[in-house]
């Protein structure tokens, strides 16, 4: 029987990075396979079916629910957004590593299916450099930007769920953290 592939799940609150980091290991790890997620909104500009999400109607999402062929979802504004269990089953059966982004909620979701998985919380060195994060980003409101630091504290709260937690303070250092347990992880136990 071959090697089963390792599920790698991250989560962190909004403006902490993890797109950042998972882009920078992504690129340096090539043999790790970022999930591709399903949704029910339209595509944006740009992107590409199968690539940047699954793009499927709102009955179709309904079933892969009812049915259990999602290992998380979520309705996020009107749309739902989730990760198909087939395709995240098949790179791992094959004994392909798998990369998951998602929010605590689906991280939550993940675990409650597949507790072997390795579940990474990236985290801010504390709420005031994750606000000015957001802030020097340009894209939120003043409302926003105060919805996304409440749901950050309630998000901190659940690093307890998780198996490793990186701190970033410094950006090279959290990719090579998250590079380290990637390769940790990976190697076989004797």
């Amino acid at each position: 029987m071959g090697k089963k592939g390792v599920l790698f799940i991250v989560s962190g609150p909004s403006g902490v990075g993890k797109g950042t980091i998972i882009a920078k290991v992504l690129k340096q790890l090539t043999d790790l396979h970022l999930s591709v997620s399903a949704t029910t909104r339209d595509p944006r500009e740009g992107e590409i079916e199968g690539k940047d999400y699954f793009f499927i109607q709102n009955a179709n999402f309904q079933n892969m629910i009812k049915n259990g062929h999602l290992l998380e979802w979520a309705q996020v504004y009107n749309h739902y957004y989730g990760t198909p269990k087939q395709f995240v089953f098949d790179y791992l059966a094959s004994g392909q590593d798998v990369l998951l982004e998602v929010d605590t909620q689906g991280a939550l979701q993940v675990k409650e299916i597949m507790p072997q998985g390795v579940f990474v919380f990236i985290a801010p060195p504390n709420i005031q450099e994750l606000e000015q994060r957001i802030v020097n980003r340009g894209k939120d409101s003043a409302v926003s930007i105060h919805t996304r630091l409440e749901a950050c504290r309630n998000e901190m709260e659940q690093m307890r769920n998780y198996d490793y937690i990186i701190e970033n303070k410094e950006l090279s250092a959290a990719v090579e953290k998250l590079k380290a347990i990637i390769v940790a992880e990976r190697a076989p136990l004797y």
